[in-house]
């Protein structure tokens, strides 16, 4: 790749606004705090899905560079909804962002260094210059050679501080609904069913319309694999299509289509790789690469796939097994015109009445359709432009939304989660209106009549209900459509289905712990609630793994120490060397009252320790202390 040198580190790069709020660090950060460290600022705003898609690349590079690379990404937002702190908070959780992030509400930070465009990247050495910048995605691939470069003769300088930034990583407090970001939801009402994909716990979950938990498809862990639902692996599933016994998941992250055969309870991939593709043509599915699948509908064999991060609609022909674009040239905009020619704006929710498809066109806050005839066309109902939003009812001239995700058409109705205005309306695509349903356009959790969401993103109808997946509040709603009445779907779980998949889970990366080289040892400390016992017949267990085994050197039995008849604390013999690395722990606890109730609760956590290993350590311990709450303490 052609890298765009900027500047060659002669010009001060600007400093962070005194009084700007940051999130995942305990106190405002500035360049001088930093001096010493190769920084990388990403601008991006949370919406954007070219800006979703460099996230692992930054997760790759700071982990490579742990020590010299402190990224910093600056949330300059594009909407409105985008610029609020608390909305900010909720995404830096939901995308597990573990670098610190400025939020610059009012493009300060991003007028001071000139960027154009969402993603941008500028790279500043440890002196507090510019090196370089660009825009655009593969940060990986364009800055790791030049990191790697920069460290060896920043050193050579004798000017790189290796000393480990304090950093307090957001920890996420929601009600216990069971779910985490919930993206899309998916009726069946023929067999009584709601899919849900349980987004950040990697799975779909399947109930009744009534909210009892049938079964759960895939580990709960992320991942790409195939297999039994109980071992099955996603990464942010999204939007779902179902045709007989087939569920076809929309495995947003991973780039692919996922089938699920309800009857035999096993996991396929009908499309993709893992890979992104950037363009693409009609291919069999074997060879197909997709780009951020966000949203599905099955229309008579053809399933209809709302392709986020190429700005398409794709067609998957079920019969012949071949997949491509069906609507959208690829350029993002809002420009009607026949299917391939249309610019559509990051379709993330579509659905269709057999006669037309209608999607949500989120970068253009858009409600647009398009025709099912090969000849046919794209037309816009609702939007303007990729710039043009907000909140207001009427005429296509006057109305305006606010990046909607969600749609669907159930009785004769079409219905938009306005996910930005935290509302559902309904649109008339004959008359090209739109009118406020329900929400008061202010996040929040609240039923009945009056009812609050907090970034909607899917919906689904069956038996006179309007199912939303309310994202941000964790939460299942239905609404009775009859009256506009308002519940939270209680998932009730009598066989313990949601236990051992991700409910549970936390991914916590703790402090940096500093040891001496030599022979050492890592130790768990668990502290249960009072009252409470380890349950002696389950399969408790801590797993121990280090990604570097050149600078921690475990034993075979480190993989697996079972826990059940131990007494804390538990340690396990190891071999420390020089050098960097992150230690990596899971962690299974089954624990029970010891009063004879016949509660018991599971505490499952994946948690990351970074390890210094260097002469001037204090010894040679690694210890992990677990304070297990019990369910009273838990938040409400």
């Amino acid at each position: 790749m052609v890298f765009k040198q900027v500047y060659r580190g002669n010009v001060r790069a600007p400093d962070f606004p005194p009084d700007a709020e940051w999130i995942n660090t305990p106190r405002p950060l500035s360049l001088t705090d930093l001096r010493g460290k190769l920084v990388l600022l990403d601008f991006w705003t949370y919406g954007c899905i070219n800006c979703i898609h460099i996230l692992p690349d930054l997760k790759k590079l700071e982990r490579k560079y742990a020590q010299e690379l402190v990224i910093i990404g600056v949330h300059s937002a594009k909407f409105a909804n985008e610029s609020e702190a608390a909305n900010l908070r909720q995404i830096v959780q939901r995308y597990e962002i573990e670098h610190p992030v400025v939020n610059d509400p009012d493009l300060r930070i991003w007028r001071a260094y000139a960027v154009r465009a969402w993603p941008a990247t500028v790279l500043i050495d440890p002196r507090g210059y510019i090196i370089a910048g660009r825009s655009g995605e593969r940060v990986l691939e364009a800055y790791d050679t030049l990191i790697a470069d920069s460290i060896k003769q920043y050193e050579a300088e004798g000017i790189l501080n290796r000393q480990p930034l304090d950093l307090t990583t957001e920890r996420e407090e929601r009600p216990l609904t069971g779910l985490a970001f919930p993206g899309k939801v998916l009726t069946d009402q023929p067999g009584d069913r709601l899919f849900i994909a349980d987004s950040n716990h990697h799975r779909v979950i399947v109930t009744s319309l009534e909210g009892v938990v049938l079964d759960v498809i895939g580990s709960g862990q992320q991942g790409l694999n195939n297999g039994p639902f109980e071992s099955a692996t996603f990464n942010k599933p999204q939007g779902m299509a179902l045709t007989g016994n087939l569920l076809f998941i929309a495995d947003t992250e991973n780039h692919t289509i996922r089938v699920a055969d309800l009857d035999a309870r096993k996991v396929d991939t009908a499309a993709g790789d893992g890979y992104l593709a950037y363009h693409a043509e009609m291919l069999p599915l074997q060879e197909a690469r997709l780009n951020s699948p966000w949203d599905l509908v099955m229309v008579e064999g053809n399933l209809y796939i709302a392709m986020a991060g190429t700005h398409q609609l794709w067609r998957l022909d079920l019969a012949q097994g071949m997949i491509g674009p069906y609507a959208g040239s690829g350029t993002e905009g809002l420009i009607d015109a026949p299917l391939l020619r249309a610019a559509l704006a990051q379709p993330s929710g579509i659905t269709s009445n057999g006669r037309v498809l209608y999607f949500a066109d989120s970068e253009s806050s858009a409600v647009r359709q398009a025709d099912l005839a090969p000849d046919g066309w794209v037309r816009t109902i609702i939007g303007q432009g990729l710039f043009d939003f907000g909140d207001r009812d009427g005429t296509w001239e006057q109305a305006r939304l606010q990046h909607c995700l969600g749609i669907t058409y159930y009785g004769d109705t079409l219905y938009v989660a306005d996910t930005y205005n935290h509302k559902i309306k309904i649109v008339d695509p004959q008359d090209r209106t739109v009118t406020t349903f329900l929400g008061s356009g202010q996040p929040g959790l609240r039923d009945g009549t009056e009812p609050m969401f907090y970034e909607p993103g899917g919906l689904s109808g069956a038996n006179g209900k309007l199912y939303v997946a309310d994202t941000n509040n964790h939460a299942i709603r239905a609404i009775e459509l009859a009256t506009g009445s308002v519940s939270t779907l209680e998932l009730q779980d009598p066989d313990d289905l949601l236990i051992g998949g991700g409910e549970e889970t936390e991914i916590l990366r703790l402090n940096e712990q500093r040891v001496q080289p030599g022979q050492g040892s890592i130790v768990l400390q668990a502290y249960l609630p009072p009252n409470h016992k380890l349950n002696e017949s389950a399969p408790s267990y801590i797993s121990w793994k280090a990604e570097d085994s050149s600078v921690i050197q475990l034993p075979d039995e480190a993989a697996h120490v079972p826990l059940a008849g131990q007494t804390f604390p538990v340690s396990v013999d190891v071999t420390f060397f020089e050098g960097h690395t992150v230690l990596l722990a899971e962690l299974s606890l089954y624990y029970c009252r010891t009063s004879g109730s016949d509660l018991c609760l599971l505490e499952f956590s994946d948690l990351e320790i970074p390890i210094t290993v260097t002469q001037d350590a204090p010894g040679r311990e690694v210890r992990l202390d677990i304070k297990v709450r019990s369910p009273e303490e838990e938040p409400a």
